[in-house]
């Protein structure tokens, strides 16, 4: 993900609690959508995959996607 912003390794160690995917529960749809999303060829469905390189780096595609899937199952706009 190169050129894209990125977040922060939710596998990464943090004060509280021990990592930051501890927040997400184990058996949260969360987890789902991430799994899924990260098994599709994004590029083969007409995303952009590859950054500009003027102005501000943009979110990558695949975050943006696992954004939107929640949003939509959670009823959120």
């Amino acid at each position: 993900m190169n050129g894209f912003i990125e977040g922060e390794n939710r596998y990464q160690s943090t004060l509280f609690p021990e990592r930051l995917d501890d927040y997400v529960g184990e058996d949260s749809p969360v987890r789902v959508i991430a799994v899924f999303i990260d098994d599709l060829d994004i590029s083969g469905l007409g995303f952009k995959t590859e950054a500009n390189d003027t102005g501000r780096p943009a979110y990558h595609p695949t975050t943006m996607l696992k954004v939107y899937g929640y949003g939509y199952l959670n009823r959120v706009q």
